[in-house]
């Protein structure tokens, strides 16, 4: 089989734990895409969360981001696709985030939003290791419910909980919203638009690029790469994911810490 895409989660996949990319991944993504396969990014990131790498993996170059809600094109810097939540449910979802005390996280297009009391206290979220990040390039407001009430539409809003069990509640006031979840790493919760996941957001990316689903190789670890594993030709998953996303795997690589991606890449396109 000649795959000619390989989608490439980022946290806990592309990333190593410090949010760099490993130097041999660099050079094992640079060989697949000299042999004819396009690498491309498949996130929960948001645009603005990702430009940081462009530069580093110039050769990279379509994005599936916010977890399937927008495409964008990394070379002329531009979205070539997008699937938004509507309206009504934004302020729905701050106002049961705020029962909660969670941290509401709004990917806009090209920015972030999140409030200026929970940034400065991400470690209380489980999201320690993104407070240099957030502090960086975040649009911080004093009140996100008032902040909500400003959109007509949005790709994407992440919730940070403070326990496992917090989030659990939450979801099960969430869940019949006509939306979709995906539960984070940490006590989080993913929400796109309805039938938005990394799956739908790269089928879309096939088709415009013409390439067939069996021609595609997934690599990812976490409960928002379920869908993109199950509909890919060659599904690969990290050595650190939990046991139920390695059922998925036809292939298990090295953790994200030992070029996981690419020692995948080199098994399966056998360079």
């Amino acid at each position: 089989m000649k795959y000619k895409l390989i989608a490439v989660d980022m946290d806990g996949t592309l990333l190593k734990p410090d949010k760099t990319v490993d130097k041999d991944t660099i050079s094992d993504i640079k060989m697949a895409t000299e042999n004819g396969a396009d690498v491309v990014y498949c996130t929960g990131r948001s645009i603005d969360e990702l430009t940081m790498y462009f530069d580093i993996l110039p050769m990279m170059k379509y994005a599936v981001c916010c977890s399937g809600a927008i495409i964008y094109d990394c070379i002329e810097r531009k979205v070539i696709h997008r699937e938004y939540i509507k309206k009504p449910y934004i302020e729905k979802i701050v106002g049961i985030a705020d029962n909660y005390r969670a941290m509401s996280h709004f990917l806009e297009e090209k920015a972030s939003v999140v409030a200026k009391k929970d940034v400065v206290q991400m470690e209380i979220f489980g999201m320690a290791e993104y407070k240099p990040m957030f502090m960086e390039i975040t649009r911080k407001v004093d009140s996100m419910a008032q902040e909500a009430k400003k959109y007509d539409a949005m790709p994407k809003i992440d919730l940070y909980f403070r326990s496992y069990e917090e989030r659990k509640s939450a979801y099960e006031e969430l869940k019949d919203l006509p939306l979709t979840f995906a539960y984070g790493v940490n006590p989080a919760i993913e929400i796109t638009a309805e039938n938005v996941t990394k799956a739908t957001g790269l089928l879309k990316l096939l088709k415009i690029l013409r390439i067939s689903q069996n021609q595609t190789i997934g690599i990812g670890d976490g409960d928002n790469d379920k869908e993109m594993l199950k509909i890919v030709g060659f599904p690969v998953v990290m050595d650190n994911a939990e046991d139920e996303i390695k059922g998925l795997a036809k292939y298990i690589t090295s953790d994200n810490s030992n070029n996981g991606v690419g020692r995948a890449i080199r098994h399966i396109m056998n360079i």
